[in-house]
C-alpha cells in the first residue's frame, strides 16, 4: 500500500493565504512606524529652539518680536532636517516645524503639515503645548505630547 507524502494543494493555499494576511498587517504597521519617525524629527528640531525661546523669556520677561533672529537663531529655512523643511519662531514664541515631501524625503501623508508648539508661562516656567496643523496628521503619527 502506498502512503501519501507531502502537502495537498489546499493545505499549501491556506499557508500562502495566512502569510499574505500577516504580510499585509506588517506592511501597514511599518508604514505607520516610518511616518511616526519622520514626524518625530520636527519635535526634536523644535526642542533646541524651545531652549533659546525659554532663555529669552527668562532674561527679558517677554517673548521677542517673532523671528528666529530675535532669539539668536538661524533663519527658519536654515533649521531643517531630513523631513522638516523649516522650523521657525512666530509671535508670542510659537514654534512651527513644517514638513515637505516635495523638498525632502518625507511621506506624502505629512507633506505640507506642521507641528505647532505654543509656550504658556507659569510663574517663571514655560509649559509647551503641542498641536497639529490639521487633522490630516493622525494622532497615531504625532509624538505623545501632541495627542489631544
Amino acid at each position: 500500500m502506498n502512503t501519501q507524502r507531502g502537502f495537498t494543494l489546499i493545505e499549501l493555499m491556506i499557508v500562502v493565504a495566512i502569510i499574505a494576511i500577516l504580510a499585509a498587517i506588517a506592511i501597514s504597521q511599518y508604514q505607520d512606524y516610518v511616518i511616526r519617525a519622520q514626524v518625530a524629527e520636527g519635535s526634536s528640531l523644535a526642542d533646541g529652539i524651545k531652549t533659546a525661546v525659554g532663555e529669552f523669556q527668562n532674561n527679558y520677561g517677554r517673548f521677542a518680536n517673532g523671528t528666529n533672529k530675535s532669539y539668536g537663531l538661524s533663519d527658519a529655512p536654515s533649521i531643517q532636517g531630513s523631513y522638516v523643511v523649516s522650523v521657525g519662531v512666530g509671535s508670542g514664541g510659537i514654534i512651527t516645524a513644517h514638513y515637505s515631501a516635495t523638498d525632502k524625503k518625507a511621506n506624502k501623508v505629512i507633506d505640507g503639515q506642521a507641528l505647532v508648539f505654543s509656550p504658556i508661562t507659569h510663574a517663571g516656567s514655560i509649559e509647551w503645548v503641542c498641536n497639529k496643523s490639521s487633522t490630516a496628521l493622525k494622532d497615531k503619527w504625532v509624538p505623545t505630547v501632541c495627542r489631544h
